[in-house]
């Protein structure tokens, strides 16, 4: 159950900062918003490359709007950034290099950099006392279900790979599509987005996890006050009316009228 209250957030205004490190190469083009594809959905592509990836020295930041960018840039959420409104609509596609070595710290001194120098783009921070959300446990809700730990392969056998996800899956009464067999042991929140209800599917996943990826989507903070510590398989499907939900890239461009949206990740 989400709780609201208040509680202070971290805002990132206009001012200037100076920077010592830098990609050894960038190129930035503008983006045309992400763009419908044949069965009605919309196509995303998401971000490649940089530390902690098997790509180190690249990354590729395709249509990214100017909110998502600073959002990686200074490791901040989505409610923690005010500016004009172009923030939220233009968008760009980012390739870069650097030092395959690069740590997290400083990809985003490059990162910001890059923002200083192609968009002259400054910043101050400040607190302010905002709107925020909690998960508490309600009395006599659903039980969760305990996620049931995959047993480690063997001696040196990988394990198996979970089957693809179907272009084309199957759809269900209830108008989502029916994924339980291909998401099962994945590990992570899955997120289809439809017209005016978004699901999101978790396999091992803790409550904080749940917090944290609802915290993206509603932009607002949301804080984990269950004490549960275990990781969970579970479903939660919720209706859109009245909320200001995130893409991946950003806010989800305005697309009249559309059949069917829906997001994997």
């Amino acid at each position: 159950m989400l709780k609201a209250n208040m509680g202070a957030a971290l805002l990132i205004f206009t001012c200037s900062l100076a920077y010592s490190q830098t990609f050894d190469a960038a190129s930035v083009k503008p983006a045309a918003p992400p763009a419908r594809d044949g069965r009605g959905g919309t196509t995303f592509q998401f971000a490649t490359g940089g530390p902690g990836t098997k790509d180190t020295g690249r990354i590729h930041y395709p249509n990214r709007t100017m909110k998502a960018l600073l959002m990686n840039a200074y490791d901040v959420k989505s409610f923690q950034i005010t500016g004009p409104a172009w923030l939220d609509t233009e968008r760009f596609d980012i390739t870069a290099t650097m030092p395959a070595d690069t740590t997290q710290e400083q990809f985003r001194a490059m990162l910001q950099h890059l923002l200083a120098e192609r968009f002259k783009m400054t910043v101050h921070r400040e607190t302010k006392e905002l709107p925020m959300y909690s998960v508490t446990l309600a009395k006599g809700g659903p039980k969760m279900t305990e996620s049931v730990e995959t047993p480690a392969p063997k001696g040196d056998s990988e394990p198996a790979p979970p089957p693809p996800l179907p272009s084309q899956p199957k759809i269900g009464p209830d108008g989502f599509p029916i994924l339980a067999q291909q998401l099962a042991g994945r590990g992570g929140l899955f997120t289809i987005m439809m017209p005016g209800r978004t699901r999101l599917i978790a396999q091992q996943q803790t409550v904080q996890d749940l917090a944290t990826r609802l915290t993206d989507m509603l932009s607002r903070p949301v804080t984990d006050t269950t004490a549960l510590k275990a990781k969970y398989d579970f479903t939660l499907t919720f209706s859109l009316e009245g909320l200001d939900i995130a893409g991946p890239m950003g806010p989800l461009p305005a697309m009249a009228p559309p059949p069917a949206r829906r997001r994997w990740g």
